[in-house]
C-alpha cells in the first residue's frame, strides 16, 4: 500500500454551498480547522476517522452532462439509504434532480453544480 485515501475532492463554482448540500445529504460535518475560507471546504471528521469530502473552488468548470460522453461524469459518489422514497424526496429538497438512469438498487441525481450521484438500496 503507497497510501489511504484523505478525502474526494470535488471542484465546483461555490465550495462552500456545495460542502453545505453534501453536509445535509451525508450527514457529514463541516471541518472548518481543514477548510481555506470558501475556496477550500472539507466535510468529515479527522484525516482517516471517516469519509472525507472536499470542495475546491473552480470558477468557471463546465459541469457533466448525463450521460454524454463529450462531458463525462468525472467522478460520482455512490450513497447508501434505507429508504429510496424517502431519500429522494429528501434530496430532491436540497437542491439534487434526477438524471436518467436506474438499475436494480439504484437511481442517478445530480447535484445542484450538475455532479452525478446516485441513491443505493440493497
Amino acid at each position: 500500500m503507497i497510501g489511504q485515501l484523505r478525502s474526494v475532492a470535488i471542484d465546483c463554482p461555490d465550495p462552500r454551498a456545495l460542502a453545505n448540500f453534501y453536509a445535509e445529504l451525508l450527514g457529514l460535518p463541516l471541518a472548518e480547522e481543514d477548510s481555506d475560507g470558501n475556496e477550500w471546504v472539507v466535510l468529515g471528521g479527522p484525516v482517516g476517522h471517516q469519509p472525507r469530502l472536499a470542495f475546491q473552488q473552480a470558477p468557471d468548470l463546465i459541469p457533466p452532462a448525463w450521460p454524454d460522453p463529450a462531458r463525462p461524469q468525472q467522478f460520482h459518489l455512490d450513497v447508501t439509504v434505507d429508504d429510496i422514497e424517502v431519500a429522494e424526496k429528501a434530496a430532491l429538497a436540497l437542491g439534487a434532480r434526477r438524471l436518467p438512469g436506474e438499475g436494480e438498487g439504484f437511481r442517478v441525481y445530480a447535484d445542484p453544480v450538475g455532479h452525478p450521484f446516485c441513491l443505493c438500496w440493497d
